[in-house]
């Protein structure tokens, strides 16, 4: 025997071998169809061959590569199980990462009825001797509670299901107690007319409870006396029969008629014969009492119903005065009176229980009769199908997608249900009455590779999709054009060739189709591509070649008399021109009262101390003094004063006045309440730490200030770039309304022509635009690099400068990007707002941050974009809290005052007049 170092090291030998050759064997196992028994039985974990049949059942089972693509193997030592366990309980799949993890069985037939095994055998294989706890889900609705009890012991979970689509999914599901696994993974065909309690609605749950002299917790016997277990092929179905345990007034009936039990014409059961004639009866005519409760392997409530199905046939030859005769009752309720088994023919009797308690089945003989005898039993739980799965098409569609594009997040299972475990980067609507349809897919900055699929065209609800930032090629296919439902479509920054059809191009200038096709260099965005041969227009052609210079000259011409004249008007009003303020201006006398002498200190920036104070009508104000030490100067006092004076938004702080008397600098603002966001985030004193803000909370704090930053760069004249975006300058009323501060850096644009401008970089450390500070050339998506960050540490709670061990410190955006290409989002999410968010929206932000913190400004979006892709996610969100909370008012809000948001805005802001 090899030793278990030894058995590990061939296990990885093998494993390696495996994948080397997995690229032969997927196609061919992942569209495994039934076999001509009408089986699919896969071995999870299994890597010495593609398939093998067992010599005991001749069954031929598959390994699960192409079933699913996640999880890793792991063998199982058979010293640590239970005896005599078929081979494939030598290995499992274990899967250590997400929440959700499926296998995908496909080529089935929409419908139709199956029977659906999966096993387990845990044996310590991970050597934590911790029991693990996991949920087992048929596609999109639960099916039962694996709870390992016993380290040793070989656990069966089974049911009977109709398949809605032509593919079934058994999905495990992480519940924080153990790391899910499974050994073996069996798919059995069923005639539509069996179980005739299996429907569209509800399944059969095989009910595990265990008896003391039995191998498996399944409840499904027969009640012959020897111990072995009835299958394929005396079961056609390979359901698995095992004998019930030992009691000692049973025997089993003596001089039983030889040949075969038949079943009826109407019978929907279709028992084997050889567990028809396996017949226990009495030692003496008594009551045979058969009973089941729970153990500690399956969970069940009170409201939980038993299925029970029971098997009699008479295979005894009786005398002429002979006669059986009995009643069946379950939990005291008759099932039958007076009830005789058919002679070598199947009876079949059922009946329903309700309860989590004990339950029983009498068989009660009458007066002279010979004692009760049966042949069979199955108990199920009866489970309501309750969830609605995505419309296959579409979920058949997401699939393809995934498999194509090797889409790494958490794309296991149905694409929108159950909603707890939707995929991230879309959208479903739900219906009561109808499967869910996905409506948006965002699958920006996915790592997409290849021609956009046929299958995007098959999501035919679907009204936003957002392929921007991969390196997708080739021509855009018509059938985008065709999605009757698309109002929105970016496939900006790609590697597109070709001409845009004509279908998208009519739709976006009837302003139906939002349509974005930037930073695609190959891509033609006039109505045709080809060279223009008609001669005709060739000429049109060189006629406006010529005249375009000439209208241009005299254009510059204007332009170059407008400016002089302007430049004339403003040298007579040059009086008003050079006083920058509008604003009160305060002596330093007036504000040592307004401050009470400078007694209370709310902050410190790089011009020194910030105070709270009261003007003379009781208004709240903050008043920022320069410190004889600060290393910002009057320039920069200066430049604050004058950029407030101008600007005038509501996501922007409102300058009230400024001083400059003597020596004595300060500015006087209106006075924020709520602190700086930095210090909400930390959790400070004074910030109401004991409520930490909630997703949607944040999300609407980054939406104002991202207005306030588009309002500097769209709005003002000329445009402003802040320099300082941070945590820290993001100040918030005490309902949590956002404002921009500190303009003390602020810069102005030359003109509105010019795209950047040259200054000497400064910021705030894992803030700063690295392209900024390699090349001193400021633009505004310097601003944008840094609300990126901003955005990062909203999510992830994280400061800018995160620290990975001791001797290492690394940006926040670097750190959040190699997560994210992962696919891994859970461990970057700040564990203060998990399981109270829409993950859906959590990704549009993620995905949004990553785009704006490119190494190159070129690839960044606007502050408009920005904007705008954050207005999409609070939407997201503001839904899914309401679901969440199970109360939408009457405007479809479900905040309560503690997390008041303010309203959610429905355009661009562009606030341009004076407070």
């Amino acid at each position: 025997m090899l030793s278990r170092d030894r058995l590990g090291c061939v296990w990885t030998a093998k494993i390696v071998l495996l994948f080397s050759l997995s690229s032969l064997s997927f196609i061919a196992v992942n569209h495994a169809q039934l076999d001509n028994h009408g089986f699919i039985s896969i071995d999870c974990g299994y890597t010495e061959s593609p398939k093998y049949t067992d010599d005991k059942t001749g069954i031929t089972y598959v390994a699960d590569l192409g079933f699913t693509d996640a999880g890793l193997i792991h063998p199982v030592y058979p010293e640590n199980m239970q005896p005599d366990l078929a081979a494939r309980y030598n290995n499992i799949r274990y899967f250590p990462n997400g929440t959700r993890n499926c296998y995908t069985i496909r080529s089935l037939t929409p419908g139709a009825k199956y029977l659906v095994r999966a096993i387990f055998g845990y044996g310590n294989y991970d050597t934590l001797n911790k029991l693990p706890i996991f949920d087992l889900y048929l596609g999109v609705n639960y099916w039962t509670t694996v709870r390992i009890v016993n380290s040793s012991t070989a656990y069966i979970s089974e049911t009977i299901s109709v398949s809605p689509a032509n593919y079934m999914q058994v999905c495990l599901v992480n519940k924080g107690s153990g790391t899910p696994f499974i050994a073996g993974l069996d798919l059995r065909f069923l005639q539509p007319n069996l179980y005739p309690n299996s429907t569209e609605t509800q399944s059969l749950v095989l009910l595990s409870f265990f008896r003391t002299t039995v191998s498996f917790g399944s409840n499904r016997y027969h009640f012959g006396t020897d111990l072995r277990h009835i299958r394929f092929p005396d079961d056609r179905y390979d359901r698995i029969w095992q004998r019930y345990e030992e009691v000692p007034t049973w025997t089993i009936v003596p001089d039983a008629i030889s040949g075969n039990v038949t079943n009826a014409p109407n019978d929907t059961y279709d028992a084997p014969s050889a567990v028809m004639r396996s017949v226990s009866t009495l030692v003496n005519s008594s009551t045979m009492d058969l009973y089941w409760n729970l153990d500690g392997s399956m969970s069940v409530d009170f409201n939980d119903k038993y299925f029970v199905v029971l098997y009699f046939a008479e295979v005894e030859t009786l005398q002429q005065n002979e006669f059986r005769q009995f009643d069946v009752l379950l939990d005291n309720t008759t099932l039958a009176n007076g009830f005789r088994p058919e002679q070598m023919t199947t009876t079949v009797l059922t009946g329903t229980v309700q309860g989590s308690g004990s339950h029983s089945i009498s068989l009660v003989p009458d007066l002279n009769s010979k004692p009760p005898l049966i042949s069979g039993m199955e108990i199920f739980l009866v489970r309501p199908l309750n969830e609605s799965a995505t419309d296959s098409g579409d979920a058949t569609a997401m699939m393809t997608i995934q498999t194509k594009f090797s889409v790494k997040r958490n794309w296991a299972g149905d694409p929108c249900s159950p909603i707890a475990f939707a995929w991230v980067g879309l959208n479903c609507s739900y219906t009561p009455s109808a499967p869910s349809r996905i409506t948006a897919l965002y699958m920006s900055s996915s790592g997409l590779i290849g021609e956009i699929d046929p299958s995007f065209g098959q999501l035919t609800l679907l009204q936003h999709l957002d392929l921007s930032h991969n390196n997708l090629t080739g021509p855009i296919p018509d059938f985008l054009g065709q999605l009757p439902s698309l109002s929105f479509l970016d496939l900006s920054s790609n590697n597109l060739r070709g001409s845009i059809p004509n279908n998208l191009l009519q739709r976006s200038q009837i302003g139906v189709l939002t349509l974005r096709v930037d930073n695609n260099p190959n891509l033609c965005t006039n109505h045709n591509c080809d060279p223009i041969r008609n001669p005709r227009k060739r000429k049109a052609i060189l006629i406006a070649e010529i005249m375009a210079p000439v209208a241009g000259a005299i254009i510059i011409v204007a332009v170059v008399l407008l400016i002089i004249w302007h430049k004339t008007k403003k040298r007579q009003g040059g009086a008003r021109a050079s006083n920058p303020f509008e604003s009160r201006r305060f002596k330093y006398k007036e504000l040592r009262v307004i401050t009470d002498d400078f007694k209370n200190i709310i902050g410190k920036g790089g011009f020194g101390f910030v105070y709270s104070g009261k003007l003379e009508d009781g208004t709240p104000v903050a008043v920022k003094m320069r410190s004889q030490t600060s290393s910002q100067g009057n320039t920069e006092f200066l430049a604050e004063a004058r950029h407030l004076a101008k600007a005038h938004h509501k996501n922007l702080v409102t300058l009230i006045g400024y001083c400059k008397d003597r020596k004595h600098l300060g500015l006087v603002y209106e006075y924020m309440g709520g602190g700086n966001l930095e210090n909400w985030l930390k959790g400070k004193e004074g910030c109401h730490a004991e409520f930490n803000l909630t997703w949607l909370q944040r999300l609407k704090i980054a939406l104002d200030s991202a207005y306030g930053l588009e309002y500097l760069h769209k709005s003002c004249s000329p445009p402003l770039i802040h320099r300082d975006v941070k945590t820290q300058n993001i100040l918030l009323t005490s309902n949590l309304e956002a404002k921009i501060a500190d303009f003390g850096l602020t810069r102005a644009f030359s003109s509105e022509t010019k795209t950047h401008t040259t200054t000497r970089p400064a910021g705030t450390l894992g803030y700063l635009d690295p392209e900024y500070y390699n090349t001193s050339h400021l633009s505004e998506k310097s601003d944008v690099f840094s609300f990126g960050v901003v955005l990062l540490v909203l999510i992830t709670g994280r400061p800018a400068i995160i620290t990975v061990n001791n001797t290492e410190r690394t940006n926040l955006a670097h750190w959040v990007r190699g997560r994210l290409s992962e696919g891994d989002i859970e461990n970057v999410t700040d564990p203060r707002i998990k399981g109270n968010f829409d993950v859906n929206s959590l990704w549009t932000v993620a995905e949004l941050a990553l785009r704006c913190t490119e190494q190159a400004g070129k690839d960044r979006p606007t502050m408009s974009e920005v904007a705008e892709g954050l207005r999409e996610s609070l939407q997201l969100e503001t839904l899914s809290h309401s679901k969440r909370s199970g109360s939408i008012g009457t405007n479809g809000s479900a905040l309560t005052e503690t997390e008041s948001v303010g309203a959610l805005e429905s355009e661009q802001i562009e606030e341009t007049l004076p407070r």
